[in-house]
């Protein structure tokens, strides 16, 4: 439905209303908007919202006529053919003005992503720290599905931490052929089986200057290890979802992942960092994708301000 003026009340040039109550309302999602009525020598044309609805678009043509009342007129056009010239929609954020509205926000981030992804886990598939350790090494430039699929077979010719350090590392890249770089990988796997069984024991180090001494790990790994294995919020995991939410999100400015790590850290509470990040990664998959992200369908849309957005 469209209401063009606010119920019990007559619309008139004489009185020099400013405003149109526009409100359309949807099974899925409300908009509701106003618009200034910048008055001129009728009919003036006021405002042109487009609304995407599946699977169709909208065009509302607001206008003034000689007799003041607002007319409407509809069209409708198929996403298909949708006209040239047609002005993409955007849903206007505020950003926020001072130290306290920006953490604020972020609060209310979290609360958000805290009920979408309740229950965001590590997507690897492992039994154990070590397992983990290797899953990780593997998921680099390779998404976790394919790794998942790797891992089974691999860890049933490798059952242990030993049979990784006594592997044939030609071998052992062919083992992982399909999650690419798989040379560097295999050599990496197998330093750092040896690295850890020569200088820790055989037990995984649970401190982040041990973790980067590991062959194959580096910040990024060392987190995922740390706080999936161990619980240990040493950081914040910063893969390609959380570069690209945390720059959507206006959380950092930076592209490096250290210093998006130093920027989160520093904004979000050290209990937070590894639960932000399993949710993070879980939006990016699901809704805040790199292209076309389905912004109709996120929670985080009414704080969200990125320029990339389809809304």
């Amino acid at each position: 439905s469209a209401r063009l003026w606010p119920a019990n009340s007559t619309p008139s040039l004489s009185s020099r209303k400013r405003r149109i109550w526009s409100e359309f309302r949807f099974s899925a999602f409300r908009i509701s908007t106003y618009i200034p009525a910048q008055h001129a020598d009728p009919p003036a044309y006021v405002s042109s919202i487009i609304l995407h609805w599946k699977p169709a678009v909208v065009q509302y043509h607001l206008a003034l006529d000689n007799s003041a009342y607002g007319r409407i007129t509809r069209r409708w056009y198929h996403v298909a053919s949708v006209p040239k010239g047609v002005p993409k929609p955007r849903h206007i954020v505020p950003k926020p003005k001072n130290a306290a509205e920006r953490r604020a926000r972020l609060q209310k981030i979290l609360a958000i992503l805290d009920r979408m992804y309740p229950q965001a886990a590590c997507a690897l598939h492992h039994s154990n720290a070590w397992q983990l350790l290797v899953a990780t090494i593997l998921s680099a430039q390779c998404t976790d599905k394919r790794v998942n699929e790797v891992t089974p077979g691999l860890f049933q010719k490798y059952p242990t931490m030993t049979d990784f350090a006594a592997a044939n590392q030609q071998e052992l890249a062919g083992d992982i052929r399909s999650t690419g770089f798989f040379n560097n990988k295999a050599r990496s796997l197998i330093g750092a089986a040896r690295r850890i069984q020569s200088d820790f024991g055989g037990q995984i180090p649970r401190e982040m200057e041990k973790m980067l001494t590991i062959p194959g790990v580096a910040r990024k790994t060392a987190n995922v290890v740390l706080g999936t294995g161990f619980g240990i919020a040493s950081g914040v995991v910063v893969d390609t979802h959380v570069q690209r939410i945390a720059r959507r999100l206006d959380l950092t400015k930076h592209t490096e992942p250290g210093k998006i790590e130093r920027d989160l850290m520093k904004a979000i509470p050290p209990q937070k960092w590894i639960l932000f990040s399993h949710q993070i990664i879980l939006h990016g998959r699901a809704l805040c994708t790199a292209r076309k992200p389905r912004c109709v369908e996120c929670g985080l849309e009414p704080l969200c301000y990125a320029k990339d957005k389809t809304v």
